[in-house]
């Protein structure tokens, strides 16, 4: 079975396939660059959630068991203090760069608190960050996780909140972002030890602002489906509108576990394989 990585990894594969194309037709519109800070914005911080959701499952078990990981290697500590309020989880990659399972370098301290159990509606699940960098880039700000319960269909569903900075390495400058996202388990609820048979759909939308201080923003056209035995988002569309230039609408397709997708800018559409 596939192992998930990242969430949502398509947008920055999507950026070397794109430039590739501006040789072909000089006259299309082919600046990706808010394309590709969108992209790792929003992998970074949805990573982050994957991570928690990794450790919290970890602590409450066996962490010492390396079964069933996908992001945290041996080189992390995670530390659930419960007799606080709200409790704390505290994941601690060390002052040195700890090498994940997924291939990233992390070093520093996410911290987490909850008021509640996960699964439980009305849970405020808020996460800061202390040192903490990804690739020698570092990561600061809120992320905010409110558990709604279930809506109209039945589905347990959370708001996510993110109000973030990353500062990046050799002083390329900072990418700011913010989002607010709705996300629906949609399957797998019934066995919650089985990760990989989960499915979500995503909604919701984001802003940034680039190094060069100009500005984008970022909203889901149609839910994304999110299948974690898929390491690709399989459906849903994404458009994206950089400061002074046209939209671009990005279509993932109609639910199989692929590469493909497509890309459409000024009514030119392209098909684009998607970087793992």
């Amino acid at each position: 079975m596939k192992k998930l990585k990242l969430v949502l990894p398509f947008l920055v594969g999507m950026i070397f396939f794109l430039a590739s194309c501006s040789k072909d037709n000089p006259t299309t519109d082919t600046s990706f660059t808010a394309v590709q800070d969108d992209a790792y914005a929003e992998n970074t911080f949805d990573n982050i959630t994957s991570i928690t959701d990794e450790a919290y499952s970890l602590s409450s078990t066996n962490f010492k068991s390396t079964e069933g990981r996908i992001f945290l290697s041996s080189c992390v500590t995670v530390t659930l203090d419960t007799t606080a309020f709200p409790r704390v989880l505290t994941i601690d990659f060390g002052d040195t760069n700890c090498l994940g399972k997924d291939g990233r370098y992390r070093r520093g301290k996410i911290l987490v608190s909850f008021t509640g159990r996960y699964y439980r509606p009305g849970t405020i699940i808020t996460t800061t960050f202390d040192n903490f960098y990804v690739n020698d880039n570092q990561i600061e700000g809120t992320k905010v996780v409110t558990n709604n319960g279930l809506n109209d269909q039945g589905h347990l569903s959370w708001t996510i909140s993110v109000n973030g900075i990353i500062t990046l390495a050799n002083g390329n400058g900072t990418i700011s972002w913010k989002s607010q996202r709705t996300r629906e388990w949609t399957e797998g609820r019934d066995t919650p030890h089985n990760r990989w048979d989960d499915v979500f759909l995503i909604t919701g939308q984001a802003s940034g602002k680039r190094a060069n201080g100009l500005s984008w923003t970022h909203e889901i056209a149609k839910p994304l489906e999110l299948k974690l035995a898929c390491r690709f988002i399989v459906s849903g569309t994404v458009q994206i509108k950089p400061e002074g230039k046209p939209m671009r609408t990005l279509d993932f397709g109609d639910g199989e576990c692929d590469n493909l997708a497509t890309v459409t800018v000024d009514g030119k559409t392209r098909t684009i394989h998607l970087k793992p």
